[in-house]
């Protein structure tokens, strides 16, 4: 069967992640006078054509399909945007449609901030990976004194410091100053040897806040603001709820009742420790930050931070329920803020993050230079779906838009392949 240019493939129904999803055909899309179709990173391959139109009609699906109330999707593909929408609304109760500067938090999608706070500051010779977390917080303190002294940076980025599970999160809850929490991990019973055990950690991963302010003698939302919002111009971007409270343009958090999605306040949960949980963003700011985290901003993140950073520190549970839309998985691990995935021989680097009704996920695939990043301001299926099948759906093209590439490379004659 030939396939000739321009055939419109996102008629044709796809099994991506072990079920069937119809694509149906000229689905009328919302979007905004400012949100006009984006250039592609090739605009004469006809191939990333197509599969920005299939990708178009697939996030509408799914997101129609969620029941989500409002999300905000940006994809990226080499050094710019190819897709960016805000589709459904900031709040139930309000006609205001979500675009693309619409505020939504982070969540633990945060995390992968706090890690790139601390690569550029490695790079910048304040500090080292390997070096203890008491050279810069003395007052620092596990139950074990022996095990306090063995832990570096490196292992709170990578939840091995050997602490149980979610180890006082309901304190970060609870709306616990940071430093009292901190201390509170002294009173902890450790599961296992510093760098041997992944444990999923909040408190613990916020103690990166005071190592880095020592490193840099500044606040780390000073930091976060001066070494990556806005050298990447992250206007959107923030990490105090007073900030949040006072953005006009911001979705607004929903979870389930009765009668269907209902608004909740905006908590101040997360906000005490904000390296775990406390960034604020919009769709555009995540285009610039998947940029960035592509290698395409090396005078913000060099390429030796986000080696570092995405490098496999401690193998993860595969049966993890984080992954559980996700097909051929090879490995999981967990790196320096991030998920790091083996998957259908890529490797990707993945993070979600859920807080006070918002949802949100991250990922990048720089060996194929593409990233997504999804937003949504109810728990919705939309977050844990997209990403897995925006990573099988790209698959299916990336062999045609790549054989155009070398194609055009060469003659720059439009051409059929064959299947």
């Amino acid at each position: 069967m030939k396939i000739v240019l321009r055939t419109l493939i996102r008629r044709m129904p796809y099994l991506i992640g072990g079920f069937v999803l119809v694509v149906i055909p000229f689905l009328p899309i919302w979007q905004s006078s400012e949100q006009a179709p984006l250039p592609t990173s090739d605009p004469y391959n006809p191939y990333q054509q197509q599969f920005i139109e299939a990708l178009e009609d697939t996030l509408q699906y799914l997101f129609d399909d969620s029941g989500a109330p409002g999300a905000g999707i940006v994809v990226v593909k080499d050094s710019m945007p190819i897709l960016m929408r805000g589709y459904g609304l900031r709040s139930v109760k309000e006609p205001d449609s979500v675009d693309m500067h619409t505020v939504f938090r982070l969540a633990s999608v945060s995390k992968g901030f706090a890690s790139a706070l601390a690569g550029v500051l490695v790079s910048d010779s304040l500090m080292n990976w390997s070096d203890p977390v008491t050279d810069y917080v003395p007052a620092f303190a596990l139950i074990s004194p022996e095990q306090t002294r063995e832990v570096t940076i490196k292992h709170v980025l990578s939840h091995t410091t050997g602490l149980p599970y979610h180890a006082y999160t309901n304190l970060v809850e609870a709306g616990m100053l940071r430093d009292d929490m901190i201390k509170s991990l002294a009173d902890v019973n450790l599961i296992g040897a510093v760098g041997q055990w992944y444990s999923y950690q909040n408190v613990a991963y916020g103690v990166i806040e005071p190592v880095v302010e020592a490193a840099a003698i500044e606040s780390y939302q000073t930091l976060l603001q001066e070494r990556i919002f806005e050298p990447l111009h992250m206007n959107d971007a923030s990490v105090w709820y007073d900030d949040m409270m006072e953005v006009s343009n911001k979705a607004l958090p929903h979870l389930r009742g009765r009668g269907g999605w209902v608004t909740i306040p905006i908590s101040k949960s997360y906000y005490n420790v904000p390296s775990a949980g406390g960034v604020n963003a919009s769709t555009m700011d995540m285009a610039q930050w998947l940029i960035a985290l592509l290698g395409n901003r090396p005078e913000v993140l060099s390429k030796q931070a986000l080696d570092s950073i995405f490098t496999p520190q401690i193998a993860t549970p595969i049966e993890n329920r984080y992954f559980r839309h996700w097909k051929h998985l090879e490995g999981t691990y967990y790196g320096l803020g991030w998920r790091i995935l083996h998957h259908a021989g890529d490797t990707i680097a993945y993070h979600g993050g859920y807080a006070n009704g918002y949802r949100s996920v991250a990922a990048v695939d720089r060996g194929n230079q593409i990233g997504i990043c999804v937003l949504s301001n109810a728990p919705s299926s939309l977050v844990s779906r997209a990403v897995p099948i925006f990573m099988a759906l790209y698959k299916q093209y990336a062999p045609y838009i790549r054989a155009w590439e070398a194609q055009m490379k060469e003659e720059p004659l439009e051409f059929e392949m064959t299947d």
